[in-house]
């Protein structure tokens, strides 16, 4: 019974546990299958994100190729843009050309008073004077009186504004080149120099000094002394070293036109023309070599020529009293005959510095022969203070032939330098034809 009994007990347990293990047995094939399938799974993926890296780095090459032949295009419609704008300019310039060609000429005349804000009074150049309309492309503030205009042939309307009359004395006179002369080229004339730049340099460089201190730089400067001892080089040397325009007059081309006594006036006109250029192209250096020509002293007997030469005298003082102190427009005049002329020129307020240039010391013959020899073949080391001790009375102008003749003498013996006595010669030379000169004497201003 016991038997039975614990038999029967044991039978369904062992069922069970078979069951459980059968159970089990199950879930671990089960388990065991999604194993192999998540392998698989994982494999799939990597093949995947392959596929998507090539057509990732395909569209990449694809982006850079037409980025590529982007840029390719906007460059090549860049260099059409540009033939474009110049075959433009091309033809704008061939087209008014051809207007040119087409057109009819225009009337020069001066306009004389503005009415209103579209209203001039012009006068022709033939004589009539007419109320005329003005172009919109015309800048009608600076219609002044006495501006020079274009007229339309039919309709007289102002087409277009004319720069000034300009005599051709004067604008040859605008044409001198003062040269690139330096300060340093001149030697024995430092004090000359320094009186000269305060007077020129410092008021256009420097005006509001003069203002600071409350006084009026002078408007001009005469340079005087002995022929050939660089009143014009000094005056070169100050328009070179300031870049400002330059107006260079001589005496006797002022007072040409007064041979003829038809002629009446027109040295006095040239006179008005050049300060008036100068005034309009500032800054400016009016220089006026030989100014005893026309600043002579006036006499109550005379000439027509004479009349006419004082007429143009005061006109010149009338423009000198004219310019502003600190304009920048500034007069040198240089004279080797100071005794001659007017002292109305003279007086303070025109010309206030007067600067004598003298005859150079042995310290500046020196410098003067240095300077000029400089620029030879020299054989060796020369002596030049001795030459320097035979020049005496020479100016610079004879030093620099001193040089020349030198230079000449090395040539005439075929030589290709100079040597000392070469200078010997050359000064030698130069001395005795100095004697053929006369001397001037004339009192110190």
């Amino acid at each position: 019974m016991c038997e039975v009994s614990s038999q029967a007990s044991t039978s369904p347990s062992t069922s069970l546990v078979s069951k459980q293990l059968g159970a089990r047995g199950t879930l671990n094939d089960t388990l065991l299958l999604p194993t192999t399938s998540t392998a698989e799974l994982l494999a799939e993926p990597s093949i995947s994100t392959m596929t998507s890296e090539d057509e990732r780095q395909a569209a990449l090459d694809s982006y850079r190729a037409k980025l590529i032949e982007s840029r390719e295009w906007e460059a090549k419609l860049k260099n059409l843009r540009l033939e474009i704008k110049d075959l433009q300019k091309e033809f704008d310039r061939t087209e008014d050309n051809i207007k040119a060609l087409q057109s009819v000429g225009q009337i020069i005349g001066e306009v004389l008073k503005q009415l209103d804000d579209e209203r001039f009074i012009v006068k022709a150049s033939s004589g009539p004077r007419y109320v005329v309309g003005c172009r919109s492309k015309v800048d009608k503030a600076k219609m002044k009186q006495g501006t020079r205009v274009a007229l339309d042939m039919t309709t007289l309307t102002i087409m277009r504004m004319l720069p000034r009359e300009v005599d051709p004395l004067v604008y040859n006179m605008s044409l001198e080149d003062p040269g690139q002369v330096s300060f340093a080229g001149i030697g024995g004339l430092n004090d000359q120099i320094r009186e000269l730049r305060e007077v020129i340099e410092l008021p256009l460089k420097n005006p509001e000094l003069f203002l600071r201190v409350g006084i009026k730089p002078p408007k001009g400067v005469l340079l005087y002394g002995p022929p050939g001892t660089g009143k014009t080089l000094l005056a070169r040397a100050v328009a070179s070293s300031l870049e400002t325009n330059f107006l260079k007059a001589d005496g006797s081309a002022v007072v040409s036109s007064a041979i003829v006594d038809k002629y009446i006036g027109e040295s006095a006109r040239l006179i008005r023309e050049m300060f008036g250029y100068a005034k309009e192209h500032e800054p400016c250096i009016i220089f006026m070599d030989e100014i005893d020509a026309i600043g002579g002293r006036r006499f109550s007997e005379g000439t027509s020529a004479d009349r006419e030469i004082q007429r143009t005298l005061m006109e010149l003082l009338n423009q000198l009293d004219g310019f502003d102190y600190l304009g920048k427009t500034k007069i040198i005049m240089a004279t080797n005959r100071p005794d001659t002329l007017d002292p109305a020129l003279l007086r303070a307020g025109r010309l206030d510095r007067k600067i004598e240039i003298p005859l150079p010391n042995e310290v500046g013959r020196l410098e003067i022969l240095k300077i000029h020899a400089s620029g030879v073949v020299l054989d060796g080391e020369l002596d030049l203070e001795s030459v320097v001790k035979m020049s005496d009375g020479l100016n610079g102008a004879d030093l620099r032939n001193v040089v020349t003749e030198a230079g000449l003498f090395a040539i005439k013996d075929y030589r290709d330098s100079i040597n000392q006595d070469d200078f010997n010669k050359a000064v030698r030379k130069v001395a005795e034809s100095k004697k053929l000169e006369g001397k001037l004497e004339y009192q110190k201003l």
